[in-house]
């Protein structure tokens, strides 16, 4: 009989599938990764020589339903927070009589809080598990959005601005982090972060409407985040409760080692090629969304209320790529796919800059945020196909904190600029960003044959998780028993 290969993906939650008769929601972990003789799949178990483990689902254990929704929600209010302030920066402008450059600090400031989510998000998860992230990341927010909603002194407004980048770093770690670790990591990834562009969608369009067709105040938006965030807490933490610090360590830490995760993370390559990917994309997305309308009153000569509705164009168009997008970049790769995204992008960009109209504008620019859309979560993909799955959430915090840096530095530095040249330089420095990512982008090794995450790995592997199960096996039972589990995997799909 001829050799055979056959590679299949590594789940990030080493956990064995139940028999179908438990009553318990909790998947098995999968603790002892030396005893590889063994594949439990159901009622099904026999001697193979290797190990079969079986990635969780957004319906199994029963649980992750709810999990799942609780995650969707903190990404819609994630969004909501980042997609105001391109709405709220003209009235906040002429609220405190400040400039360009001083506006910016309000993009500034998160930066601080995502810096320590980055170095810290790790050993929270080790000490207080998953439902103290549930806790702790929205509690920060609700403080944050109650100090802003009275309306205080703007050193006030940018310095608890920090505390709710400190909560909107956790959630994009260890969310990010958790679906990643997911059978149907794309598609779920993108409806993920679809949900965070219905946010950012729907966030420009409430907060204009509060401030022009209701004569509120610019701060009185922070009274529904606040109360949006409160909610988060108690959803979140109900579905997390059994997820403590030692069940994350019993299942994240298999080979005994508890310390040093992140460390051992940013010693990888990967970790840091795409921590400067995610600081140009995710500085790329925030300054065009923060931007934009200040762009179209003074550059396009647009109403308030119609430049408003331009940041809504762009969110929601990054809310539908994503969605529609992920599923195609499931099918030809990540490498290939995000490559063509960007150079699709580029040409947009190249429209909205050089067709001075406003329809054309607002045209082009939704259509630039349908392209960029899926990147976050392909690169969030990338990360998980290229590390060990124990530095998932130490690699996926540091990239993803660093982007949220690129979402305060590259905003700042794009109204410091217009301060001194005028808001028309948008335009070349998001060309500029568009190269960079390309560039960046093509510097990642070479990702493992695209292969769908069935919900099944087979063997033990190293760096970037394979499990590679070579044949023939020395016994024929072993052979039917390792066959027979993989088509029992691909027909629960």
């Amino acid at each position: 009989m001829a050799s055979t290969t056959v590679v299949i993906d590594m789940p990030v939650e080493r956990t064995i599938q139940q028999h179908p008769n438990t009553s318990s929601n909790d998947s098995i972990p999968l603790r002892n990764r030396s005893n590889q003789n063994q594949v439990t799949f159901g009622d099904f178990e026999e001697d193979t020589g290797a190990a079969v483990d079986v990635l969780q689902r957004w319906n199994y254990p029963r649980i992750n339903i709810y999990r799942l929704a609780a995650i969707f929600f903190a990404f819609l209010n994630f969004g909501m927070n980042d997609g105001s302030y391109g709405a709220l920066v003209p009235y906040i402008e002429a609220d405190y009589d400040l400039s360009y450059t001083v506006t910016s600090l309000v993009f500034l400031s998160p930066f601080a809080g995502y810096t320590v989510a980055a170095l810290f998000s790790d050993r929270l998860h080790l000490f207080f598990g998953r439902r103290g992230i549930a806790l702790l990341a929205p509690s920060c927010k609700v403080v944050a959005y109650v100090v802003i909603a009275t309306h205080p002194p703007y050193p006030a407004v940018v310095a608890i601005l920090a505390l709710a980048g400190l909560g909107n770093g956790l959630v994009d770690a260890a969310w990010n982090a958790w679906i990643g670790g997911l059978a149907q990591t794309n598609q779920l990834l993108g409806l993920l972060h679809g949900l965070y562009g219905l946010g950012a969608t729907i966030s420009p369009l409430i907060s204009t409407s509060m401030i022009t067709k209701a004569s509120l105040g610019w701060w009185t938006f922070f009274y529904l985040m606040a109360a949006l965030c409160l909610l988060e807490v108690v959803i979140g933490s109900a579905a997390f409760w059994s997820e403590t610090g030692t069940k994350y360590t019993d299942v994240n830490r298999a080979n005994g080692e508890e310390k040093g995760m992140t460390r051992q993370a940013l010693k990888q390559k990967v970790t840091w090629i795409c921590a400067g990917f995610l600081l140009c994309y995710v500085g790329l997305e925030v300054s065009l969304g923060g931007w934009i309308v200040n762009f179209m009153i003074r550059v396009r000569h647009g109403e308030p209320f119609s430049s408003g509705m331009t940041a809504t164009g762009f969110w929601l168009g990054i809310t539908v790529g994503r969605v529609i997008l992920g599923f195609i970049t499931a099918k030809t790769g990540e490498r290939i796919a995000v490559s063509v995204y960007l150079l699709i992008a580029v040409g947009c960009e190249l429209i909205f800059w050089l067709v001075p109209q406003f329809i054309v504008s607002a045209v082009a620019v939704s259509l630039l945020g349908f392209f960029i859309g899926p990147i976050f979560p392909s690169t969030v993909i990338a990360v998980t196909e290229l590390l060990p799955s124990d530095m998932h959430v130490a690699a996926i915090g540091f990239s993803a904190a660093i982007g949220g840096g690129g979402a305060a530095l590259l905003p700042f530095a794009v109204g410091a600029i217009a301060q001194a040249k005028g808001p028309a330089t948008l335009q070349p420095i998001v060309l500029a960003l568009l190269a960079l990512l390309i560039g960046v982008w093509l510097t990642l090794p070479r990702m493992p044959k695209h292969v769908h995450r069935s919900g099944l790995a087979v063997g033990g592997g190293s760096p970037p998780e394979l499990a590679v199960l070579t044949g023939p096996t020395r016994k024929e039972g072993n052979y039917r028993a390792t066959v027979g589990a993989l088509l029992r995997a691909a027909t629960s799909l």
